[in-house]
C-alpha cells in the first residue's frame, strides 16, 4: 500500500513506547473509540500511541448496497455464509501497513496491539494471527473470526505468543453470542492464550468492560 488509511492519532505522552491501532465496527469511522482512550485506566503505563483508522468506504450488500465505511462486504446476517475474503484480505494489508508505520516509528511489534469492535475486531483477528511475529496482543470485542475453516494453516505459530483479550455481549443482536463462543472454542482449541469475558449488555461496550480492559492492558504491558 502506497499511502496509510486517513486516521486519527492520540499520543498519552511524548515519544511513545507503545501502539495501539483500534479498528471501528461498519458505517463507523475512527472518531468512534477516540473516547475509549480517556476512559481506559492507564495510570502506570509508559505513553501510548492510539490510532484509530478510517475503513475505505464501500458498497454493504446487507445494508441494500449503500456506500459506507467498512472493512469488508457483509452479504447477510448470518455473517459467515460466503464471507467477503478478496475484502478481508486487502483489509489486513492496510492494518499491516499500520504496524509497519509503527515499527519503523521505533515501536517494536511486541509494543504494538490491534483492537477491533465488531468488523474490526474480525480484522483484529484476521490479521493478528497472520502477522509473523508476536504482537503486543490482540483485543476482541463483540465480533467473531472470519475465515475460520483458513486460519489452521494461515495463523502464524508466532502468534501463538500474542495474548488475546475477547469480549461479547450476551444479548448481542447484531453478532450472536454462540457465533462469539465458538470463536473463542476455536481459538483455544488452536492453542491461544485467550482471556474471555461476556455482558449482560447488546452490540455496544460496558464500564465492567473497559474495567476488565484496562487491568488486562496493565497486565500484558507490564
Amino acid at each position: 500500500m502506497s499511502e496509510l488509511l486517513e486516521h486519527v492519532q492520540i499520543d498519552t505522552a511524548d515519544n511513545p513506547e507503545i501502539s495501539v491501532i483500534w479498528l471501528h465496527g461498519l458505517g463507523a469511522d475512527g472518531n468512534d473509540f477516540v473516547p475509549i482512550v480517556r476512559e481506559l485506566d492507564l495510570s502506570g503505563l509508559p505513553g501510548i500511541r492510539f490510532i484509530f483508522p478510517h475503513a475505505r468506504t464501500i458498497p454493504v450488500t446487507v445494508n441494500g448496497g449503500y456506500v459506507m465505511r467498512a472493512w469488508y462486504d457483509i452479504t447477510g446476517a448470518e455473517l459467515v455464509r460466503r464471507e467477503d475474503e478478496n475484502g478481508l484480505r486487502a483489509s489486513q494489508q492496510e492494518v499491516e501497513a499500520f504496524i509497519a508505520r509503527e515499527k519503523a516509528r521505533g515501536i517494536p511489534a511486541s509494543r504494538i496491539i490491534l483492537a477491533g469492535f465488531s468488523q474490526g475486531c474480525a480484522m483484529t483477528i484476521q490479521t493478528g494471527l497472520r502477522h509473523p511475529e508476536k504482537l503486543g496482543g490482540m483485543i476482541c470485542l463483540s465480533g467473531y473470526v472470519p475465515l475460520s475453516a483458513k486460519l489452521p494453516l494461515e495463523r502464524t505459530q508466532e502468534s501463538l505468543a500474542t495474548p488475546i483479550f475477547m469480549a461479547h455481549g450476551r444479548h448481542d443482536n447484531v453478532v450472536p453470542f454462540n457465533r462469539a463462543e465458538m470463536s473463542h472454542d476455536l481459538l483455544v482449541s488452536l492453542g491461544y492464550e485467550v482471556e474471555w469475558h461476556a455482558y449482560a449488555m447488546q452490540h455496544t461496550v460496558c464500564l465492567d468492560e473497559v474495567q476488565h480492559l484496562s487491568a488486562w492492558l496493565k497486565k500484558v504491558l507490564s
